[in-house]
């Protein structure tokens, strides 16, 4: 053993829930091993082929780039279930640059092309695209092995000539293994490698590694369980009986000592591979431009900005454009600010609402492109915190579109720039420490119970900080204490801590999109969506960007959506045209409201906690708005008081130094914004801007370390920089300290702060058309539903149940008789909210209404609507909504719904004979006569409108208690605010459902209840003591007073129910 092996059949985590090994200790036990080189063959996708690589670069180890095929039985486009339900599978590995791109074109065709249950190549693209890959022959699951077991060697034979008129000679290699569970393939061993002789090809003996240690063996089991469906007590596939770890080259050569070159030929495959990736060479789409570049049209249409925006070009404007424009041109990225300011061109002009996020909003070019909507100038936002010349990184400008029409801008890119070339980039969902504990918990057989218990002992992580297990073991005492004392949970945690981290799925990532200037596969392999079918990249946002393809963030905002559509109704109603980027900043309405603490369906000014600061604040500027949006945080929100106090005493504003007054004025002295502490860093301490990202990232990490190191720099650099002692410097450090870890991004605060301002904006100008627009984008939400339509009777709005003659899809503004349009204050739901109706007999009631005029009867309305789908559940559905009350009483019309549904028959087999006949039929419409019935109470009423609109909509069965609800001060949609841990809160609400469940062990029984008031629903538990005492309680349909303790599970708030007594009684 003269060479260390190298290992060419390698499977790491990202051969989802059947591979367990992440890839830096994949890499780090190679290089523990000694070996030089290592390949990386994930099942039918190349996911983790740039994190290999570069986690090999790093380690100094040959990375090897390639993937386990999965090939079709006959050709890729085949998928009849009798013939091409079997694969087979085969080893491909890249050898160079050419081999590269051929392996992500045919992994990406085989994924979009020849997916049937899994992807699949097959001898075509082999044919036309094996050029630089090298074939082994493949594992016992290949068709090679398959041939030689049912003893057809010279077809066998006849394969591999075929594989190397595909691949070339010398590239096409005889695999062999040696796994001795797979009882049946060893006996074949023998044959393979007379076939290798008899081919003068070379053997390379492979290792199917699935897992690192020989002890991942059971967890690996568990996560192949997971991957089924099954219980490893109960499934059928298993690798359990066998080794596959990643063995050492001891080992390697102790399996293929017996087997002819097998172990040295692996070094020889290696040798032969010449692959280089090149990474961080950003390639941007290709704009076309004729008569000029790239540089000089962005300087062109900037310098038009200044008219378009109406901003006069003074000397500190015009040298910051010169400034910004020399520091794009100087990094190459014109094209990419022309990309972006093309897009939202295309979107205001197709008025499509768009918003942009981040660091952008410091760019005076950006704001002149027409990209953002903030002048950086007006609120000394820096460029530097956006694009400098030290950064490294590329530019990131998010962009946000309203969430219904977000894919419309995919569509124009993909016309603009080709639809192979443009896709939306693939996220990875891993086994989450919670996700992880609840999945092992069923795949190892254990009762549901016992899995939930465990996960929901693990807190909820932090947007950046997922929470692992290990940490959980360290925060909560009684997951600890179960590890210690209960043999089941520790068997669980351990197993689920071996594949904590594991990729589990991929999916679509929520906005990030790519647009090549080349077609894709040169830069990254791409698939579906597993879910949706959306083409999405298979590597994710970090792969992708290192592979040259810098992300372009498309967010759906759903906000953005409901500005749209009231500035639709708007003008529909009162012909008005507004424009958001010329409302004026100054109206008094809209401050008022937002003084009044009328924050209901503003976007981030809403909620009860941000609601009380408004309300002390009573902001009056658009500054004071941003600031709202970056203080109210958890950290920064302590300094809310003193921001308020300031504002409304002038005499409390105050600066360590002269210096300070320009940069903090609009705060009133309060550091609020990070932005002004990294100005501080550059103005007075004489950072250079690559220092102050340094020190931007210093204090947002927090580490001691680096605080204490950036504390000397900053005190040394005022002293120099701005002539202070280094006590006053110090003093300055010592005031900036507690505010450094909290500084919010003053860019992100001043374009959500202009959102935010816009919504206000409109609720307090156009209050009917706004509520109308949250409805309606809201729909599919009904608590959220619930809270809007409370808040629109406090503002003396209506909504009203659905109607056929005034209803449309949406919820709808309407008018009272003799009411004009501009005065209404009433809202109708829309059919298509009304459960079981669906969307094809909606239209076709709207069509009809605007066809012939309004339905004058349930007659009419049943000659005239000859929709197939007006059956016994949808008119069922229009009766107990409402939708029909102007024609009859609901409990009636229920009674004679299959004689309503028989006289609709009759009338369309009747008008079929006449169209084809001329017969007269002699039915009229007079001839409809209603069966008497009993007229629905207004408990059924309401019961009906729950079932068929999720909320009660003309009344609430806790209309009888207002008084003592409004008494009790506190309603769902507080508690679902309210941070305090385990808090008592009293509440007036209906029960609306209770399960019943028997505790394990007393077996005694339990509720979970959901209780519903005004402002929405929320969960409740009823443990068994409180259970007993008042078991005729918890029924539907009760009005109960409650006193509970709050608590949270899953992120979601619930109740536990300590006392209740039956409204209006004294039980």
């Amino acid at each position: 053993m003269s060479k260390p092996f190298v290992h060419l059949h390698t499977h790491s985590h990202y051969s989802l829930l059947d591979g367990m090994t992440k890839i830096p200790d994949l890499v780090k036990a190679a290089r523990a091993a000694g070996m030089t080189a290592l390949a990386l063959t994930d099942h039918g996708a190349m996911y983790g082929a740039i994190e290999f690589f570069q986690e090999c670069k790093k380690a100094d180890i040959k990375p090897i780039v390639g993937v386990e095929a999965y090939v079709a039985a006959r050709t890729r486009h085949d998928k009849d279930p009798d013939q091409d339900g079997r694969r087979y599978h085969l080893t491909l590995l890249a050898k160079n640059e050419v081999g590269y791109k051929n392996l992500m074109y045919m992994t990406s065709i085989a994924n979009m092309e020849g997916f049937y249950y899994k992807p699949r190549m097959d001898k075509e693209l082999f044919a036309s695209h094996g050029e630089g890959v090298i074939c082994l022959s493949g594992c016992p699951a290949s068709e090679f092995i398959t041939l030689i077991k049912n003893n057809h060697d010279d077809e066998a034979k006849e394969l591999i000539h075929f594989y190397e008129t595909c691949f070339g000679k010398g590239n096409v290699y005889i695999e062999v293994m040696k796994h001795e569970d797979v009882d049946w393939y060893i006996p074949l061993i023998p044959r393979i490698i007379a076939i290798a002789e008899d081919l003068g090809l070379p053997l390379v003996g492979t290792w199917d590694s699935h897992y690192l240690h020989v002890d991942d063996v059971d967890a690996h089991d568990t996560l192949v369980a997971i991957n089924t469906g099954a219980d490893i007590n109960t499934k059928k596939l298993t690798m359990k009986g066998g080794n596959y770890s990643f063995i050492n080259s001891d080992e390697a050569y102790e399996v293929f000592k017996d087997i002819p070159g097998a172990y040295d030929n692996t070094s020889l495959v290696a040798n032969s591979v010449d692959l280089e990736i090149t990474l961080g060479k950003l390639f941007f789409p290709d704009y076309k431009i004729e008569g000029e570049n790239a540089d000089e049209m962005l300087a062109r249409i900037a310098a038009d900005g200044f008219k378009l925006r109406n901003m006069p070009v003074t000397k500190t404007a015009r040298e910051r454009l010169e400034y910004e424009l020399g520091i794009i041109k100087m990094k190459g990225y014109a094209s990419y600010f022309l990309v972006v300011a093309d897009l939202l061109r295309y979107a205001r002009e197709n008025g499509i609402l768009t918003n942009i996020r981040g660091s952008v909003a410091g760019s005076l070019t950006t704001y002149l492109l027409g990209i953002t909507a903030v002048d950086p100038l007006e609120f000394n936002l820096p460029f530097e915190r956006f694009l400098n010349p030290e950064r490294p990184s590329a530019p990131d400008i998010d962009m946000d579109y309203a969430d219904n029409r977000r894919d419309e801008m995919i569509e124009y890119a993909k016309r603009k720039y080709g639809e192979d070339r443009v896709v939306q980039i693939g996220t990875f969902g891993t086994m989450m420490a919670r996700g992880s504990v609840r999945d092992v918990a069923r795949a190892l057989g254990y009762p549901y119970a016992t899995g939930d218990r465990l996960s929901k002992m693990i807190p909820m992580g932090s947007q950046g900080f997922p929470m692992t297990i290990d940490h959980a073991m360290e925060m909560v005492p009684e997951l600890k204490d179960a590890y210690d004392n209960e043999r089941d949970t520790k068997l669980i945690i351990d197993t689920a801590r071996r594949m904590e981290g594991c990729a589990r799925h991929i999916s679509v990532h929520a906005a990030g999109v790519v647009i090549s200037p080349k077609p894709l596969w040169e830069f990254t392999p791409i698939q579906f969506d597993p879910k949706g079918g959306k083409m999405i990249t298979q590597y994710d946002m970090y792969s992708i960007e290192d592979a040259g393809l810098p992300k372009f963030d498309f967010l759906g905002i759903r906000n953005l959506s409901i500005l749209a559509d009231s500035i639709k109704l708007v003008k529909k109603i009162f012909d008005i045209d507004v424009d958001l980027d010329t409302i004026p900043m100054d109206d008094k309405k809209s401050f008022d409201m937002l003084a009044r603490g009328d924050t209901e369906g503003l976007f981030q000014l809403n909620g009860a906690g941000m609601t009380k600061w408004l309300k002390e604040l009573r902001p009056s500027t658009i500054h004071d708005i941003n600031a709202m949006v970056a203080l109210y945080r958890p950290g920064p929100m302590q300094f809310i008081p003193d921001y308020i106090a300031r504002k409304h005493n002038p005499d409390l504003i105050e600066y360590l130094d002269d210096a300070l007054e320009p940069i903090l004025k609009n705060s009133y002295g309060v550091l609020v914004y990070q932005d002004d502490l990294l100005i501080m860093a550059h103005d007075l301490a004489g950072y250079t801007w690559g220092e102050v990202d340094k020190f931007r990232k210093a204090v947002g990490k927090k580490i001691p370390e680096e605080m204490e190191a950036q504390r000397e720099k900053f005190i040394k650099g005022c002293v120099a920089t701005s002539g202070w002692s280094e006590k006053k410097a110090t003093e300055i450090w010592k005031w900036i300290e507690p505010f450094a870890a909290y500084g919010f991004n003053k860019a992100h605060s001043a374009s959500y702060g202009r959102v935010a301002y816009q919504t206000a904006y409109m609720k307090a100008n156009f209050p009917v058309p706004y509520m109308t627009a949250i409805l309606t984008a809201e729909s599919g939400d009904t608590d959220k539903i619930a809270t809007i339509i409370n808040e629109c009777k406090r503002m003396g709005i209506d909504v009203l149940p659905p109607n056929v003659n005034e209803s449309f899809g949406g919820f709808t503004i309407v008018s009272a008789e003799g009411e004009e349009l501009i005065d209404s204050r009433t809202i109708r739901f829309g059919l298509y909210t009304v459960k079981n109706l669906g969307t094809d007999i909606s239209d076709a009631i709207i069509a009809e209404r605007k066809r012939g005029g309004p339905f004058t009867s349930i007659g009419d309305f049943l000659e005239r609507i000859k929709h197939k789908n007006l059956n016994k559940k949808s008119l069922e559905a229009l009766s107990m909504c409402g939708a029909l009350d102007e024609f009859g009483e609901r409990g009636e019309l229920m009674a004679n719904v299959e004689h309503l549904l028989e006289y609709n028959r009759e009338l369309n087999k009747n008008a079929s004979q006449t169209s084809l006949f001329g017969a007269d039929t002699g039915i009229s419409l007079g001839s409809l006569k209603l069966v008497p019935a009993e007229p629905a109470t207004f408990i059924t009423r309401l019961a009906w409108e729950k079932e068929l609109l999720g909320l009660y909509v003309s009344g609430h069965p806790l209309e009888t208690w207002r008084d003592i609800v409004e008494k009790t001060r506190t309603n769902i949609a507080m508690i679902k605010e309210d941070t305090r841990r385990e808090a008592f809160v009293m509440l007036a609400a209906l029960i609306e459902d209770v399960k019943i469940f028997n505790t394990k062990g007393k077996n005694e029984r339990m509720g979970f209840v959901r209780l519903n008031d005004f402002t929405g629903s929320i969960e409740a538990v009823a443990f068994p003591k409180i259970f007993k005492a008042h078991a005729d309680l918890f029924i539907s349909g009760k009005c109960v007073g409650i006193k509970a303790k709050l608590s949270e599970r899953n992120g979601e708030k619930s109740l536990l129910i300590e006392e209740i007594k039956e409204l209006g009684t004294g039980k």
